[in-house]
């Protein structure tokens, strides 16, 4: 049995001009069955005052890839339930990646997502991606990040929410880390993804040539999950080799490839470099940079303009 946690993101709302709710985009966590429904008007249902309420739902998933309940969370847009007959086809999706160390939660918990999101009628989903890398790790066969999200998640988030199931409406993006592995899935998997976001990406974390080049914090783990340099594993998750081994065809089928960066961000080179190999090879692109570091205040205000970009991007 699924658990689901919800958190109601109440607006204020106009039903037959009288004003419901508290102050737009107030967050609360709040247990369903507790919401008070006294002085609705005209004895309105609870539910019917729900639907209108944008959601963010906590869930878990029995992974057999992983060997383990994997948790994730899903952002729902405002009058999902209640506009079914005007939204007939669903809603575009966003697969939103977090950090090393980080979790599942940290986009919800730590940026004003949920709004921005609501703007643009997204259904976003944040993963558990754990420190993986969101890769296949060579070494441990319950570590299977990617195949993780593209053969269980996806086609469960399909099943369980009004996504429209196509290239064109389904998105990835993320921050460091999930820089890296929203930028990995749009180049390896790019009949799935239309648009792919990076900030403050770590695109270069499985390009090191000798253990040298790693900082000593970081060795133990990226040769945990990519393996010696040559291997088979690091040579299939290398950013700059796929797109530098890219024939001309996999290059036209790739997807738009939004990035950002702050200059005082220890990963601005990295990006730089990247940033030049998009050039070169002509892959369709937008970056920015901008005074910034490696922090929450930056990946807020970035995640609020990759929403706006995506948005226009549908609608051309």
């Amino acid at each position: 049995m699924t658990k689901v946690t919800l958190r109601l993101v109440e607006f204020v709302v106009i039903v037959l001009g009288l004003t419901l709710g508290p102050a737009i985009f107030a967050q609360t966590q709040t247990n369903i069955t507790n919401v008070p429904v006294a002085g609705l008007p005209l004895g309105r249902e609870l539910s019917h005052v729900l639907a209108l309420r944008q959601r963010v739902e906590t869930r878990k998933l029995a992974s057999k890839l992983m060997g383990r309940e994997m948790p994730y969370r899903v952002i729902v847009p405002p009058g999902y339930d209640a506009l079914k007959l005007r939204e007939p086809n669903g809603y575009p999706v966003i697969y939103l990646l977090h950090g090393l160390t980080g979790s599942h939660s940290n986009w919800t918990d730590r940026t004003k997502l949920a709004e921005y999101a609501a703007a643009h009628k997204f259904i976003i989903v944040t993963p558990e991606g754990e420190n993986g890398w969101y890769t296949d790790s060579p070494t441990k066969s319950n570590d299977k990040y990617e195949s993780y999200i593209v053969k269980e998640l996806i086609p469960q988030i399909e099943k369980d929410f009004r996504v429209i199931a196509d290239r064109k409406n389904r998105m990835i993006a993320g921050l460091s880390m999930g820089g890296y592995g929203a930028v990995k899935f749009g180049l390896k998997y790019p009949e799935m993804f239309s648009f792919v976001g990076s900030f403050s990406g770590a695109v270069g974390a499985s390009s090191y040539r000798t253990l040298e080049e790693l900082p000593p914090s970081l060795q133990k783990i990226l040769v945990g999950t990519f393996g010696e340099p040559g291997g088979d594993t690091h040579t299939a998750n290398d950013l700059f080799k796929i797109v530098s081994d890219a024939s001309p065809q996999k290059i036209k089928a790739m997807p738009f490839i939004y990035m950002s960066c702050g200059t005082e961000d220890f990963l601005i080179q990295n990006n730089r470099d990247f940033l030049a190999l998009l050039n070169q090879k002509k892959i369709p692109h937008e970056y920015r940079e901008m005074p910034g570091t490696h922090n929450w205040a930056f990946w807020d205000g970035q995640v609020r303009e990759f929403l706006a970009v995506a948005y226009r991007s549908l609608k051309n």
